[in-house]
C-alpha cells in the first residue's frame, strides 16, 4: 500500500507533499542521481528486446562498452557507465535552452548494453549491430554510448538497415576523419569506420558530412580518397572564420542532399582537450562545449534523427568527470531537441512511463 503512495515528482522535489509517509514517498526515478540503478537519467531499464517491442518507446539508450579497436590510449570501454553516471539530475528535468520537459513529451528508456566481451573485435561489432538493430526496428531512436569510434560502423549500418528504403545521411563531429583504409592492417579500427560505412553502401559519400577536423591526420592519400568519394568536410579553420552555426547549417544541407533522415555521430574529441581531456586521442584547438551542444540542438531541431552515437569518452583520463558530463549533455540536448521538434509539429505528448506509476491515478 505504501508503494502506491509514490508519485512522479518535479526535479529536486521542490514541492514535497505533506500527506505521504516520508520513508516511502519517492520512486527511484525521483531519488538523487547517485542512488539506485545507474540507468541513464534513472530512466526505465528495458534490456530485453521483447519488452522494447511491446512498449515501442520513442528513444532508447544503448551502451557499447567496447574499445578493442583503439590506436592510442584505451579506456573508452568504460565510457557508457561514466556517461550514464555523469548527472546530478533526478526525475523530470526542464531544458532551459529549449523550454521543454523532454520526458513529458517523449517515452525514453535505457535498453542496457550490447553484450560485448574483450579481445574479440568481430564479435563485439556484431553484438552491437544486433542490439542497435533490435532497438531501431521497434521504432525507437537508438542513442549509443561508446565505446571507441569503430562502433559507428555496426551502429549506423544497423540504423540504415532499419530505416530502409528511406536514405540516411550522416553528420559527423570529430577532430579526425576516421576514413583510413586500415590501421596497421586492421580494417575495423576506430580510424576506419567511416570508410567502411561508405564502402558498404550504408551511406553515400556525398551525404557523409564531417565537422571539426584538425591536426595532422589524415595524410594526402586519404584526403584524396575522401574527395574521390565526395565526402563533405568542414575543418576547424572554417569554423574559426565563419562560426560554428553557419558551418553546421551548411553541413545539414549537404547531409540532406537526397536523404530524408540523419544519423548523428559525435566523437567527444571534437571538443578542445581543455574542455574534454578524457579521451583516447586528444587534439588541441577544438570546439568549446557550448558550441557543440548548440550544434547538436541545431541538427536535431532541423531534421528527423534516426540514430546517434557519442563516442571516445575514456574515463581513466578524465578530470572531475567533465568529459563524461559533456557527453551526457550531448545526449540530453538531442533528446530535448527531439521533444521540442515533436511539440513544434503539433504531435501529442508521449510521456516516459515509469513502471511503478503505470496504471495509477
Amino acid at each position: 500500500m505504501a508503494d502506491q503512495m509514490r508519485r512522479r515528482r518535479g526535479m529536486n522535489d521542490e514541492n514535497p507533499p505533506h500527506d505521504v509517509d516520508p520513508y516511502v514517498e519517492y520512486d527511484d526515478f525521483d531519488l538523487p542521481a547517485y542512488v539506485g540503478l545507474p540507468s541513464f537519467q534513472k530512466l526505465p531499464y528495458l534490456p530485453d528486446g521483447k519488452d522494447l517491442a511491446a512498449r515501442r518507446p520513442d528513444v532508447a539508450i544503448v551502451g557499447a562498452p567496447f574499445d578493442d579497436a583503439v590506436s592510442h590510449r584505451p579506456g573508452a570501454r568504460f565510457g557508457p557507465r561514466a556517461i550514464r553516471a555523469a548527472s546530478y539530475h533526478a526525475g523530470d528535468v526542464n531544458s532551459l535552452q529549449l523550454d521543454i520537459l523532454p520526458f513529458e513529451w517523449l517515452d525514453v528508456v535505457d535498453a542496457g548494453d550490447a553484450p560485448v566481451v574483450p579481445a574479440n573485435l568481430e564479435r563485439g561489432h556484431e553484438v552491437i549491430r544486433r542490439k542497435v538493430l533490435e532497438v531501431a526496428r521497434c521504432g525507437a531512436v537508438p542513442i549509443v554510448l561508446g565505446g571507441d569510434h569503430s562502433i559507428t560502423f555496426p551502429s549506423a549500418s544497423a540504423v540504415a538497415e532499419a530505416v530502409a528504403p528511406r536514405r540516411m545521411g550522416i553528420v559527423h563531429f570529430d577532430a579526425h576523419a576516421d576514413t583510413a583504409a586500415t590501421t596497421w592492417g586492421v580494417l575495423r579500427s576506430h580510424g576506419t569506420p567511416m570508410r567502411r560505412l561508405i564502402e558498404s553502401g550504408a551511406v553515400e559519400g556525398r551525404n557523409f558530412v564531417q565537422v571539426g577536423l584538425r591536426g595532422y591526420w589524415p595524410p594526402p592519400e586519404t584526403l584524396a580518397w575522401m574527395r574521390e568519394h565526395q565526402l563533405r568536410t568542414h575543418f576547424m579553420t572554417e569554423i574559426e572564420e565563419r562560426g560554428a552555426e553557419a558551418v553546421v547549417a551548411d553541413a545539414l544541407a549537404e547531409a540532406l542532399d537526397g536523404p530524408e533522415v540523419i544519423y548523428l555521430s559525435v566523437d567527444i574529441d571534437v571538443l578542445d582537450p581543455g574542455m574534454a581531456p578524457g579521451t583516447g586521442t586528444p587534439e588541441p584547438g577544438g570546439l568549446l562545449t557550448r558550441e557543440l551542444l548548440r550544434a547538436v540542438r541545431q541538427v536535431v531541431l532541423a531534421v528527423e534523427l534516426v540514430g546517434m552515437d557519442v563516442v571516445e569518452v575514456a574515463p581513466p583520463y578524465d578530470v572531475s568527470e567533465v568529459t563524461a558530463a559533456a557527453a551526457h549533455r550531448c545526449v540530453m540536448e538531442a533528446i530535448s531537441a527531439m521533444a521540442a521538434r515533436r511539440r513544434g509539429t503539433g504531435r501529442a505528448e508521449h510521456a516516459t512511463q515509469l513502471p511503478e506509476l503505470e496504471g495509477r491515478p
